[in-house]
């Protein structure tokens, strides 16, 4: 059975992103660009959050970015991830200025996705703040999902 890896804003982003030229943003979509050569290994989703991110801002850049999830089961925003992603901002363990960071974890959470893939590592792929979300998802029964990026998901390429 394959892992179910819930696709964050992020990653379509630098997927249809031009090339960059900072070293570290092209190193990322170098990345994101093996993982989606392998996607088929993987159980894709993304969220309604997610449609909602890709469709904001320049015209065309949106357009590629729906694009990409065109293909893509959409997970609901149910009422249990809503009031998840709040508490998890009321307990201070998320931001509140990232609050869109705490749905799509708990959208991943309710849904009990394998993975949630991102390269958002100041609130989402943060081991500091997963600890601490893991700890509080533990005390009502919930596990966390695996938090990783691309390079993180894919290994070591060297077989």
């Amino acid at each position: 059975m394959k892992r179910k890896v819930y696709v964050e804003t992020s990653i379509i982003s630098y997927l249809t992103a031009r090339p960059s030229k900072n070293v570290i943003e092209a190193g990322h979509q170098q990345s994101t660009y093996l993982f989606w050569d392998r996607r088929s290994e993987f159980d894709l989703v993304a969220s309604e959050l997610v449609l909602t991110e890709c469709g904001a801002g320049d015209a065309l850049a949106a357009s590629k970015r729906l694009d990409v999830l065109s293909t893509m089961p959409l997970l609901d925003i149910t009422s249990r991830s809503v009031d998840l992603a709040k508490s998890l901002v009321a307990a201070n363990i998320v931001p509140t200025k990232a609050s869109e960071d705490a749905l799509h974890i708990a959208i991943a959470t309710v849904h009990f996705v394998d993975y949630l893939l991102t390269w958002n590592c100041r609130h989402i792929a943060n081991p500091e703040i997963q600890a601490r979300i893991a700890e509080y998802l533990q005390r009502q029964g919930l596990f966390l999902p695996f938090i990783c990026t691309p390079d993180e998901i894919l290994g070591d390429n060297d077989d």
